[in-house]
């Protein structure tokens, strides 16, 4: 009956709870409280936090790069050896590989000959006319003049008698032609004589010599083809590629291989904001993962990437695009193991 009895006024006492919101338990007090006090305690971290905590610094990664030059030549033939390989440190000078031409070799043979040719013309002419051409024009030249002496003579007789007039004044007239005749072919007789003995003529010296030079141009330009026939380093570096094989034809220009000069720098595309801090000549701090090693690089090139690199802006008020530059620098000592493409990490 007791038990009963508290039930019924337990039962009574929840109803009365129920029923009054103003009468609160001292559990739900307790509830509340616990509530109450983990939000100010959260509250209290976040402002804590946000005074406290500093940002990070501004983080740019870049790469390292080098310099490549493709290897090629005037020569068009094939490739007859190879004296390198990929990956294979070379020193400036070093022979790379060999191309061979028959086609250059037929017109070097071809070139040779005509050089050949136009110095033995050259020589003839500078050699004058031949002895025997010379003598046989003199003794024409020694006939012609005997020739007109005995006209001479018959012409003066013809013009005494003339007078006298024993003869008509046509053979006087046909005498003085036969005097005429005798001395122009004189005249011409001695031209072909100082023509014989002076040689050939200046100009005809001048286009022997002038044949001359144009076929040892022809010889300079062939061999300055065949040069490249052995194709060197321009400078210490490292082979990063071989685009032909042995036996392949390739043509005039067509690279060869590619060399990888000793070079090295890093390059970073850094927006406008982050500029403030590098300049050129300025010297930066980075890190190469890869190596897990700090360096040194100064700052010797600075550009404008264009309107296609901005970064936009995230507000339509308040905040503008900013343009991006590419930064390059050069390690001020030497990294060893450094090779292009490895990250390269510049923090501000």
């Amino acid at each position: 009956m007791a038990t009963n009895e508290n039930n019924t006024r337990q039962t009574a006492a929840e109803v009365q709870a129920a029923a009054d919101p103003s009468v609160v338990t001292k559990k739900d007090r307790m509830l509340i409280f616990t509530i109450i006090t983990i939000l100010v305690i959260l509250a209290a971290l976040a402002i804590f936090g946000f005074l406290c905590i500093k940002q990070g610094p501004d983080t740019v990664q870049g790469q390292a790069d080098a310099t490549e030059l493709r290897i090629s030549g005037k020569l068009p033939g094939r490739v007859a050896e190879i004296f390198v390989e990929e990956g294979q440190h070379v020193k400036q000078g070093d022979t790379l590989v060999r191309i061979h031409s028959t086609l250059v070799d037929a017109r070097l043979d071809q070139a040779e000959a005509m050089e050949n040719a136009a110095s033995a013309t050259n020589r003839k002419v500078d050699a004058g006319t031949r002895s025997q051409i010379i003598a046989g024009a003199h003794d024409i030249w020694r006939q012609a003049q005997a020739a007109t002496g005995i006209a001479k003579k018959t012409y003066q007789r013809m013009q005494n008698l003339y007078e006298k007039g024993v003869v008509s004044e046509q053979k006087r007239d046909e005498a003085k032609a036969a005097f005429d005749a005798a001395s122009a072919g004189e005249a011409a007789a001695k031209s072909q004589y100082e023509l014989a003995k002076s040689g050939a003529q200046k100009e005809d010296k001048q286009a022997a010599e002038a044949m001359v030079n144009v076929a040892k141009g022809s010889v300079k330009e062939v061999n300055a083809l065949l040069e490249d026939q052995y194709l060197t380093a321009p400078c210490d570096g490292e082979i990063t590629v071989i685009y032909p094989h042995v036996s392949e034809l390739v043509a005039t220009g067509a690279p060869i291989m590619s060399l990888q000069k000793d070079d090295h720098w890093v390059v970073f595309n850094v927006r406008e904001t982050l500029l403030k801090d590098i300049k050129m000549g300025s010297v930066l701090k980075v890190k190469i993962p890869a190596l897990d090693k700090e360096a040194e690089v100064k700052v010797f090139y600075i550009r404008d990437l264009g309107t296609y690199a901005n970064w936009q802006a995230t507000k339509s008020t308040g905040d503008y695009d900013a343009r991006t530059f590419q930064v390059k620098a050069r390690p001020e000592k030497k990294i060893e193991d450094l090779r292009p493409g490895m990250s390269v990490i510049l923090e501000q």
